[in-house]
């Protein structure tokens, strides 16, 4: 396994950020770590690089064990943190060589993972003269120079800009293919876009752990959005078989979550035609992460 965690618990004071949790990645995943703020995701991430340790429990990273192994720990993890620390006064290769020298790697892989993340344009300018999408890649850069089997990835498209995310989105999927990725954010999109499995936490606890195309196709609901040619008396809904909830989401528009995962729309054409009503438009919405993830982490009190 290249990351395994067996009943970590962590607290900071009386607050406990994780609560006796345990998974594994193997190598080659990439894996979204979701969880709302507080949840405990950074916490974890900074006891799998070594940062911080847990109160109880054990992990590893390519079998070295984050508290026994530290250093081997650290030459096997890319670590890019929430925050990303750069010095803003250095230029992208004055940077990049200072943390090859700490690494003790080759000079040359400085110009690998130069054009690996897109930076050969901006490579000549101080770090403080680059956006934010390109601080980003030079942290991914830095992440990247010793060649790691791990990369652990904190919230790497915090503040990017529509653009900026998807360039950043093909950074990561480009080294994910040999590599096993462990990433957390708060963007569901990216996470469709690039993850193979999802692992999601709330109030320090693991909640669901499922691959992706699993966890999509587990959900018992189906959403139809349809739009009439006049205003439906909402009452005419009760005729319909299976119907969980309606919403008028604007003018003619109404959205109909069926509980099943059987296909309704012949059941809502039928419905319009018997009750003098034309169908203008008739779409099958799957149930997306973003929705999962928001009944997975909703706080009922």
């Amino acid at each position: 396994m290249s990351i395994e965690v067996k009943n970590i618990s962590k607290s900071y004071g009386t607050q406990k950020a994780l609560d006796n949790v345990s998974f594994s990645v193997k190598k080659g995943e990439i894996v979204g770590f979701l969880g709302p703020n507080g949840a405990g995701k950074s916490t974890l991430m900074k006891i799998l690089t070594t940062f911080i340790n847990a109160d109880e429990g054990t992990a590893s990273v390519n079998g070295n064990d984050v508290v026994k192994n530290q250093k081997a720990v650290q030459l096997s993890v890319g670590y890019l943190a929430e925050h990303n620390p750069l010095y803003l006064d250095l230029y992208v290769r004055e940077y990049l060589a200072f943390n090859a020298d700490v690494y003790k790697v080759a000079k040359s892989r400085i110009e690998e993972v130069i054009q690996l993340t897109g930076l050969t344009s901006e490579s000549h300018k101080k770090i403080g003269e680059l956006s934010k999408g390109y601080r980003q890649r030079v942290g991914l850069a830095t992440a990247l120079l010793h060649n790691p089997d791990v990369l652990i990835l904190d919230e790497p498209t915090t503040g990017l800009d529509p653009n900026q995310l998807v360039e950043i989105r093909n950074v990561i999927k480009n080294v994910g293919e040999n590599k096993t990725v462990f990433l957390s954010t708060h963007i569901m999109q990216e996470v469709e876009a690039i993850c193979d499995r999802v692992i999601i936490i709330n109030n320090g606890k693991i909640v669901t752990d499922k691959k992706l195309d699993k966890l999509v196709s587990e959900v018992k609901e189906q959403v139809i959005e349809v739009e009439f040619d006049k205003v439906v008396d909402e009452t005419l809904f009760s005729k319909l078989l299976e119907l969980k909830s309606y919403k008028n989401t604007h003018d003619k528009v109404w959205e109909l979550t069926f509980e099943t995962d059987n296909d309704c729309r012949s059941s809502v054409f039928d419905f319009a035609q018997e009750n003098g009503l034309k169908t203008l438009q008739l779409n099958l919405k799957s149930k997306n992460l973003e929705e999962i993830f928001r009944e997975k982490t909703f706080r009922k009190d």
